[in-house]
């Protein structure tokens, strides 16, 4: 069942038994009260022909007083001790109660009883008989106009109930349309993105910002996010194919020339080895990084512990300067703070390896605090980066200088990683350079690892 359907049914049954309880709840309160009250009025008749029997029986007869007092569709009786009547009065439409059994009542008694098909309320009222013993006045009294009452309320709450039910129908399919249309609307929309391939939005017009209406909102965020990584992906492969072109049409290239004349020609074989193991090299750093780019976020690696920056920078300082036999100056004060010291180390090769590359120059690596915040400074005196360029180094594949980064061995990607890896942690990353004189970049912690 669909769940326009779905809503359509619960809210009309749920609505429609509502209305049934209130209707039986009414109805039964006002039988109820009704009938109480028509039994309280035949207690008070009996009371008074019990009261008027004691003060006049020595004037008038039992069947006068009697008759007096009984109820013009109904019974009235005198009961004595040893069940027999005294005397009875019955109207001419009742003539049957006649028939009733007798009991006797020692105390004041009221029923509602029902006799061939009807109801009548019962009372039974102690009496002083003119021989001293106590009798019962017992007074029965139709309650079919209060019955018939009742049968007309009935009819007019069965047509209430119609009338109020067919508008809450009509109502609820309209109110179904109101709710289902921007869940119909979320709907089309997702089979036209599956059919086309094309990202379309939901069209938001609504200012009360319901769930449903927040719904919608939330699928349109959901499909910018998604277009907006689906063009990064293209950029990406796109990218990284080029990337991947030019080392392999290197390799097959110097293959072929070992293949056709390396035979003959020995110093061929020493050119053509040292570029295949050149680009091999090339091939191997970019596809790390392509991997490592691929990974899903860094904060599902993270391992937070109290951390002295000073020991970390000092250890990957030692390490890069035995690895590739540069001149690097390491100064730095203790700066303590949470944080993942293998990020920080991956964080410091990425920097380090950027300043050699566009540096043949001694590297500055500094390790201090700025009003309690804790920082790493990693500064070259290389070939600096161009002000309008200082905005897009953390793009993927963007190079400054194409030739120059080329023959540096540089792909594009280790900034990129670096702000990947620096926004998993909280660090925030800031580049100051000047084109022709040197670039520093700094690494800025959280105070006290907040």
């Amino acid at each position: 069942m669909k769940l326009g359907n779905k809503i359509h049914l619960y809210t009309s049954v749920l609505v429609f038994v509502i209305v049934v309880l209130l209707v039986f709840a009414i109805y039964f309160s006002f039988s109820r009260m009704m009938i109480g009250s028509e039994v309280e009025q035949t207690v008070e008749e009996a009371r008074q022909t019990a009261s008027t029997f004691n003060e006049s029986a020595d004037n008038f007869s039992a069947e006068q007083l009697l008759r007096a007092y009984a109820p013009t569709e109904g019974m009235a009786r005198i009961v004595l001790q040893d069940g027999s009547r005294a005397a009875t009065v019955t109207s001419p439409a009742e003539g049957s109660l006649t028939d009733e059994s007798v009991q006797y009542y020692s105390e004041e008694y009221v029923q509602v009883a029902e006799y061939q098909g009807e109801r009548y309320a019962f009372v039974s009222v102690p009496v002083i008989w003119t021989n001293g013993q106590v009798a019962n006045i017992q007074i029965t009294d139709s309650l079919r106009p209060t019955e018939e009452t009742l049968a007309v309320l009935r009819v007019i709450l069965i047509i209430a109930t119609i009338a109020a039910v067919i508008p809450v129908f009509l109502s609820a399919r309209l109110l179904r349309r109101v709710i289902l249309r921007p869940i119909t609307a979320l709907s089309a929309t997702m089979q036209d993105i599956q059919t086309s391939g094309r990202f379309k939005r939901i069209p938001s017009s609504s200012k009360s910002k319901d769930e449903i209406e927040q719904l919608g909102d939330t699928f349109n965020e959901m499909i910018e996010r998604l277009e907006d990584n689906y063009h990064k992906q293209e950029q990406f492969v796109s990218n990284a194919s080029h990337e991947l072109k030019t080392p392999l049409t290197v390799i097959e290239s110097y293959a072929s020339l070992l293949q056709r004349r390396g035979a003959s020609r020995p110093e061929i074989i020493e050119e053509s080895v040292e570029a295949i193991h050149s680009e091999a090299i090339r091939m191997r750093e970019l596809t790390q990084q392509l991997l490592l780019l691929a990974r899903h976020s860094e904060k599902a690696n993270l391992h937070m512990a109290e951390v002295d920056l000073q020991t970390v920078t000092a250890d990957a300082v030692q390490n890069y300067r035995n690895s590739y036999h540069r001149d690097i100056n390491f100064s730095g004060n203790t700066a303590v703070t949470q944080t993942d010291s293998d990020k920080v180390k991956q964080l410091l090769y990425i920097l380090l390896d950027n300043a050699r590359k566009y540096s043949s120059d001694i590297i500055d690596v500094r390790v201090d605090t700025m009003e309690k915040t804790p920082f790493i400074a990693v500064s070259d005196r290389g070939i600096g980066i161009p002000e309008k360029d200082l905005e897009r180094v953390f793009e993927r594949f963007y190079r400054v200088d194409e030739s120059r980064t080329r023959a540096s061995g540089g792909y594009g990607l280790g900034l990129s990683l670096a702000k990947d890896i620096t926004e998993a942690l909280g660090v925030n990353i800031a580049i100051e350079s000047t084109y022709g004189q040197g670039t520093e970049v700094r690494l800025v912690f959280p105070e006290n690892g907040e």
